[in-house]
C-alpha cells in the first residue's frame, strides 16, 4: 500500500492499530505514521514482537482497507 493510501485512510488503520496492539498511545501510532516499512519498524520497537509478527499484523490491517 502506498504512502497516499496510507495517509488517505489513517484514521481507520489508527483504529485498527489500537485493535490489535491495545497498549498503543496515541503518540506511538502518530510515529507508526507513513510508509509501511517504517510502520513496522516503529510497532516492532514498541511492542517487541518479531519483526515478522508485526508485518503480518500490519498487511493483515492494511489489507482490510
Amino acid at each position: 500500500m502506498d504512502r497516499e493510501r496510507i495517509e488517505g485512510n489513517w484514521n481507520q488503520i489508527k483504529g485498527q492499530l489500537r485493535e490489535t496492539y491495545g497498549d498503543l498511545t496515541d503518540d506511538d501510532i502518530e510515529e507508526a505514521k507513513g510508509e509501511r516499512e517504517q510502520m513496522i519498524g516503529a510497532l516492532q520497537a514498541k511492542v517487541g514482537k518479531d519483526k515478522d509478527e508485526v508485518r503480518r499484523d500490519v498487511d493483515r490491517i492494511l489489507g482490510n482497507i
